[in-house]
Protein backbone atom coordinates (compact mmCIF):
# COMPACT_ATOMS: atom_id res chain seq x y z
CA UNK A 1 0.00 0.00 0.00
CA UNK A 2 1.50 3.33 -0.67
CA UNK A 3 1.60 6.29 1.52
CA UNK A 4 -0.65 8.49 0.06
CA UNK A 5 -3.44 5.46 0.07
CA UNK A 6 -2.71 4.84 3.47
CA UNK A 7 -3.02 8.63 4.25
CA UNK A 8 -6.75 8.44 2.95
CA UNK A 9 -7.23 5.73 5.40
CA UNK A 10 -6.24 7.93 7.99
CA UNK A 11 -8.13 10.86 7.14
CA UNK A 12 -11.42 8.78 6.47
CA UNK A 13 -11.42 6.59 10.22
CA UNK A 14 -9.56 9.52 12.29
CA UNK A 15 -12.21 10.75 13.92
CA UNK A 16 -13.88 7.12 14.54
CA UNK A 17 -11.07 5.52 16.69
CA UNK A 18 -10.42 9.02 18.62
CA UNK A 19 -13.76 8.17 19.25
CA UNK A 20 -13.57 5.26 20.06
CA UNK A 21 -10.20 5.23 22.43
CA UNK A 22 -12.06 8.32 24.09
CA UNK A 23 -14.94 6.19 25.25
CA UNK A 24 -12.31 4.47 26.83
CA UNK A 25 -9.93 6.55 28.23
CA UNK A 26 -11.93 9.24 28.98
CA UNK A 27 -8.89 11.97 28.29
CA UNK A 28 -8.38 13.74 25.74
CA UNK A 29 -4.71 13.52 25.24
CA UNK A 30 -4.19 9.89 26.08
CA UNK A 31 -7.00 9.53 23.22
CA UNK A 32 -5.06 11.66 20.81
CA UNK A 33 -1.78 9.16 21.72
CA UNK A 34 -3.79 5.96 21.25
CA UNK A 35 -5.38 7.00 18.65
CA UNK A 36 -1.41 7.70 16.04
CA UNK A 37 -0.45 4.32 18.02
CA UNK A 38 -3.14 2.68 16.62
CA UNK A 39 -2.38 3.58 12.89
CA UNK A 40 1.26 3.57 13.23
CA UNK A 41 0.15 -0.38 14.29
CA UNK A 42 -1.74 -0.69 11.53
CA UNK A 43 1.01 0.88 8.97
CA UNK A 44 3.81 -1.40 10.12
CA UNK A 45 1.02 -4.59 9.99
CA UNK A 46 -0.84 -3.04 6.66
CA UNK A 47 0.08 -6.25 4.96
CA UNK A 48 -2.34 -8.57 7.31
CA UNK A 49 -5.43 -6.60 6.30
CA UNK A 50 -8.08 -6.93 3.51
CA UNK A 51 -9.02 -3.98 2.58
CA UNK A 52 -12.69 -4.74 2.26
CA UNK A 53 -12.30 -5.01 6.45
CA UNK A 54 -10.39 -2.23 7.55
CA UNK A 55 -12.46 -0.20 9.38
CA UNK A 56 -13.59 -3.31 11.96
CA UNK A 57 -9.82 -4.28 11.82
CA UNK A 58 -8.75 -0.78 12.87
CA UNK A 59 -11.47 -0.63 15.39
CA UNK A 60 -10.03 -3.21 17.12
CA UNK A 61 -6.67 -2.04 16.61
CA UNK A 62 -7.90 0.96 18.70
CA UNK A 63 -10.13 -1.15 21.20
CA UNK A 64 -7.01 -3.18 22.06
CA UNK A 65 -4.37 -0.43 22.70
CA UNK A 66 -6.88 1.85 24.61
CA UNK A 67 -7.49 -1.75 26.86
CA UNK A 68 -3.89 -2.10 27.10
CA UNK A 69 -3.47 1.42 28.36
CA UNK A 70 -6.34 0.80 30.60
CA UNK A 71 -4.45 -2.27 32.19
CA UNK A 72 -1.24 -0.54 32.14
CA UNK A 73 0.77 0.34 35.45
CA UNK A 74 1.57 3.89 33.79
CA UNK A 75 -2.31 4.52 34.14
CA UNK A 76 -2.56 3.06 37.58
CA UNK A 77 -2.94 6.05 40.18
CA UNK A 78 -2.56 6.33 43.72
CA UNK A 79 -4.38 9.62 45.55
CA UNK A 80 -2.58 10.64 48.33
CA UNK A 81 -4.19 13.17 50.94
CA UNK A 82 -2.08 15.92 51.85
CA UNK A 83 -1.74 16.30 55.84
CA UNK A 84 -1.80 20.31 55.62
CA UNK A 85 -4.15 21.27 53.37
CA UNK A 86 -7.56 18.86 52.13
CA UNK A 87 -5.69 19.38 48.61
CA UNK A 88 -5.40 15.73 46.85
CA UNK A 89 -3.18 14.60 44.56
CA UNK A 90 -2.65 12.03 42.19
CA UNK A 91 0.84 10.21 42.01
CA UNK A 92 1.80 7.58 39.05
CA UNK A 93 2.96 4.43 39.85
CA UNK A 94 5.65 3.70 37.51
CA UNK A 95 6.45 -0.31 37.21
CA UNK A 96 10.04 -1.69 39.16
CA UNK A 97 12.35 -2.98 36.13
CA UNK A 98 12.34 -6.57 37.77
CA UNK A 99 8.50 -6.07 37.08
CA UNK A 100 8.36 -5.56 33.54
CA UNK A 101 10.90 -8.23 33.18
CA UNK A 102 8.53 -10.87 34.54
CA UNK A 103 5.55 -8.89 32.69
CA UNK A 104 7.19 -9.84 29.52
CA UNK A 105 7.96 -13.26 30.34
CA UNK A 106 4.40 -13.44 31.46
CA UNK A 107 3.27 -12.62 27.40
CA UNK A 108 6.32 -14.66 25.96
CA UNK A 109 5.18 -17.87 28.07
CA UNK A 110 1.44 -17.18 26.87
CA UNK A 111 2.76 -16.68 23.29
CA UNK A 112 4.77 -20.17 23.80
CA UNK A 113 1.71 -22.08 25.26
CA UNK A 114 -0.95 -20.46 21.99
CA UNK A 115 1.43 -21.35 19.59
CA UNK A 116 2.18 -24.99 21.00
CA UNK A 117 -2.14 -25.20 21.11
CA UNK A 118 -3.50 -28.43 19.02
CA UNK A 119 -6.16 -28.41 17.04
CA UNK A 120 -8.74 -27.30 16.42
CA UNK A 121 -7.50 -24.32 18.83
CA UNK A 122 -4.04 -23.88 17.29
CA UNK A 123 -5.04 -22.04 13.76
CA UNK A 124 -7.69 -19.82 15.18
CA UNK A 125 -5.94 -19.09 18.11
CA UNK A 126 -2.61 -18.06 16.35
CA UNK A 127 -5.04 -15.80 14.26
CA UNK A 128 -7.27 -14.53 16.98
CA UNK A 129 -4.58 -13.78 19.32
CA UNK A 130 -1.25 -13.38 17.65
CA UNK A 131 -2.52 -11.64 14.17
CA UNK A 132 -5.73 -10.05 15.87
CA UNK A 133 -8.12 -11.27 12.97
CA UNK A 134 -11.40 -10.88 13.24
CA UNK A 135 -13.54 -13.93 13.83
CA UNK A 136 -15.51 -13.57 10.21
CA UNK A 137 -11.89 -13.09 8.52
CA UNK A 138 -11.05 -16.54 10.52
CA UNK A 139 -14.05 -17.97 9.41
CA UNK A 140 -13.26 -17.47 5.91
CA UNK A 141 -9.69 -17.90 5.60
CA UNK A 142 -10.51 -21.85 7.36
CA UNK A 143 -13.90 -21.88 5.54
CA UNK A 144 -15.22 -23.07 9.07
CA UNK A 145 -19.15 -21.41 10.41
CA UNK A 146 -18.93 -18.11 11.84
CA UNK A 147 -20.03 -20.47 15.27
CA UNK A 148 -17.33 -22.85 15.04
CA UNK A 149 -14.68 -20.18 15.37
CA UNK A 150 -16.10 -18.48 18.24
CA UNK A 151 -16.63 -21.84 20.06
CA UNK A 152 -13.16 -22.66 19.48
CA UNK A 153 -11.86 -19.35 20.69
CA UNK A 154 -14.12 -19.37 23.91
CA UNK A 155 -12.65 -22.88 24.56
CA UNK A 156 -9.01 -21.53 23.19
CA UNK A 157 -9.52 -18.72 25.94
CA UNK A 158 -10.24 -21.57 28.80
CA UNK A 159 -8.04 -23.29 28.19
CA UNK A 160 -5.25 -20.02 28.37
CA UNK A 161 -7.01 -18.85 31.60
CA UNK A 162 -6.52 -22.42 33.36
CA UNK A 163 -3.22 -22.48 32.02
CA UNK A 164 -2.31 -18.96 33.76
CA UNK A 165 -4.45 -19.63 36.56
CA UNK A 166 -1.72 -23.07 37.05
CA UNK A 167 1.52 -20.64 35.96
CA UNK A 168 0.45 -18.29 38.82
Amino acid sequence: MKEREFRSIIEKYEKLIFTICFQFVKDYQEAQNLTQETFISAYTHIDSCNIETIKPWLSRIATNKAKDYLKSAYNRRVVLGNDDSEEVSAVSILPLPETLVLAKEGVENIKEYILNMKEPYYKVSVMYFLEEKSIDEISTILKRPKKTVQTQIFRAKNILKEYIDKEG
